[in-house]
């Protein structure tokens, strides 16, 4: 029996320390569509997008936490051809490493037997993954 929770939602919080530069990163970058975002007090202080199947809320917190490894991923069916189209938006990746022996470094994609990623920063320097699942044989 499905319980309130198993019903809900889900939203990624993303940090940002400027609301203007991280709206434009997350619509002209990536394809988001901006779904809201007060006029008043909270303009800077908050900003809901839509990106593919997701919502993702923008925050600007009173007090910056520092994080370790924090990280939203982009699950993708085609990694080659969203890693280039991103690439052609401006969206700067970084170098892909070896996990394994088995990796296999396509610029910045990174395959391994499990699946493939290559890892970008957002506007504001969060840390951010587009992976692909591996094909099954």
């Amino acid at each position: 029996m499905p319980n309130s929770f198993s019903e809900s939602g889900f939203a990624t919080l993303i940090p940002v320390r400027n609301m203007d530069r991280a709206v434009g990163f997350y619509t002209k970058s990536l394809g988001g569509t901006l779904t809201y975002r007060d006029k008043g007090d909270m303009k800077d202080f908050w900003a809901s997008l839509k990106l593919g199947k997701e919502e993702f809320w923008l925050i600007s917190p009173q007090k910056w936490e520092r994080r370790t490894l924090a990280y939203s991923t982009f699950v993708v069916k085609d990694i080659k051809a969203v890693v280039a189209e991103l690439k052609g938006r401006g969206v700067k990746f970084q170098k892909a490493e070896k996990m394994s022996k088995q990796t296999k470094i396509e610029g910045s994609i990174a395959y391994e037997p499990f699946g493939a990623s290559a890892f970008f920063k957002d506007s504001e320097g969060n840390l951010l993954m587009v992976w692909q699942n591996p094909s099954p044989e």
